[in-house]
């Protein structure tokens, strides 16, 4: 069985949404980052069905700076062959190649 969001959970999102909106994000962003942070924390303390995430990582980050997983995840919405085999420096140029 998997545990809903806490009230600990709830108030770190609202806490993390509110500063995200003082420093100028919209609303709908502020919530989306809110979000991913605490489903992030709790997929870390083993409280998510899945132990990875399967996202691709901040767009706004180095490749270099991701996961070997995130970067796999953009590969594979790439359509990119022989990923699976890849080291975490293959895929980064073969995201860049695409």
């Amino acid at each position: 069985m998997v545990a809903e969001w806490t009230d600990k959970d709830e108030r770190q999102y609202e806490h993390i949404k509110e500063q995200q909106q003082k420093s100028g994000k919209k609303t709908d962003k502020a919530e989306e980052i809110a979000a991913r942070t605490v489903n992030k924390q709790r997929r870390e303390e083993g409280r998510t069905p899945r132990k990875t995430t399967q996202g691709t990582g901040n767009p706004n980050s180095s490749l270099e700076s991701r996961t070997l997983q995130e970067l796999y995840n953009r590969a594979s919405q790439l359509n990119i062959k022989g990923r699976s085999k890849m080291s975490k420096s293959e895929l980064v140029t073969a995201i860049r190649n695409n």
